[in-house]
């Protein structure tokens, strides 16, 4: 135990400079943005006496290390500043938009490992059958179709043609009411308040998204489920286990399949991190308040607290993506440095 403490306290510390990192970069490329936010919060009526008002107001007048040190100051403090664009603490911001993003997102993974995973553990121990052949057309199809064609094809079908989809405008159709905020996960404050019906309304909304979004996620998993349980499969601990009579049920999930785990975790933590911050063109297809389209929209205005801010909820996220997946190694396998010794 004190060892895999000693690790995990080892991976966040070395997770500090890459976060400091992250901020002296964010903070640059923020400044380097086209566009005058003083302007954009002043409006488009305001003169050059209250635009200059309110660049002393937002601390632009000063030099640029004095503007990184007083951000430095407020991080410390736990404030991201406050957004040119919504007039709100970034932090509200996010607060409120990360659970639909981590929603959208975590049912997308959902939807695709269901059917990757199982797909690509089939394609493998089949080479060269008609099961193979489907998972190399959907990995295809996945790499190959954009996002945002995918979602207008599934609106298109599902929604003008059948009919049998709601309308494509954002978390909730305007006959149902927001349950009450607990997680910020609709699926799961609706099913805490026994409102099942705002439920099964919320779910109805998530699908269309979520299966856009998970077609895409679905070709990276699948075709590194089917390249490591093809190498595991080809493995001498493999062959041994058969020459011994194991069955073909033990040799394929309590062996092939945990050995092959390794890769696919590290797969779906990097296609994770990856669809979480890159889901922009979805939730813009689908009118989706998430953090996505809220970073495009404060770039679009030079919003540089917004700007920073998501960059930095991006950066913590993938650090504490990438904790829990060294201890998901040390579960699966206790060789890991993670593991008590």
């Amino acid at each position: 135990m004190n060892a895999r403490l000693g690790a995990i306290a080892l991976r966040i510390a070395q997770a500090v400079p890459v976060l400091f990192g992250v901020v002296v970069i964010s903070f640059l490329l923020t400044r380097a943005l086209p566009g005058d936010p003083a302007a954009q919060f002043a409006g488009v009526m305001a003169t050059p006496e209250s635009i200059e008002q309110t660049r002393v107001k937002l601390g632009l007048d000063k030099s640029m290390p004095e503007q990184f040190a007083t951000y430095v100051v407020q991080l410390a403090q736990g404030d991201l500043g406050q957004s040119v664009s919504t007039g709100r603490q970034v932090t509200e911001d996010l607060a409120d938009r990360l659970p639909a993003s981590l929603e959208l997102t975590l049912t997308a993974l959902l939807f695709s490992c269901a059917i990757a995973i199982p797909l690509g553990v089939l394609a493998a121990t089949r080479p060269g059958s008609l099961i193979d052949q489907l998972c190399r057309l959907l990995v295809t199809a996945g790499v190959s179709l954009p996002t945002f064609f995918t979602g207008i094809v599934l609106i298109y079908v599902f929604y003008y043609l059948a009919g049998i989809a709601p309308s494509p405008l954002g978390r909730l159709d305007f006959a149902y009411l927001e349950p009450e905020h607990v997680t910020g996960f609709f699926l799961i404050d609706a099913a805490i308040a026994g409102d099942w019906e705002t439920w099964f309304g919320a779910l109805k909304q998530l699908v269309l998204p979520a299966v856009t979004l998970g077609l895409f996620t679905l070709a990276p998993i699948a075709r590194m489920t089917r390249a490591a349980m093809l190498s595991a499969l080809s493995a001498d601990y493999i062959r041994t286990a058969r020459a011994a009579g194991l069955g073909t049920t033990k040799v394929l999930y309590g062996y092939a399949f945990r050995n092959a785990l390794l890769p696919v975790v590290t797969t779906l933590g990097m296609v994770f991190s990856f669809s979480l911050g890159a889901n922009v063109l979805v939730e813009k297809v689908f009118a989706w308040p998430g953090i996505g389209s809220y970073a495009v929209e404060a770039l679009v205005v030079s919003d540089y607290a917004a700007v920073q801010g998501f960059v930095l909820a991006m950066a913590l996220l993938f650090v504490t993506l990438n904790l829990i997946i060294d201890l998901t190694y040390s579960v699966i396998d206790p060789r890991f440095g993670t593991a008590a010794k």
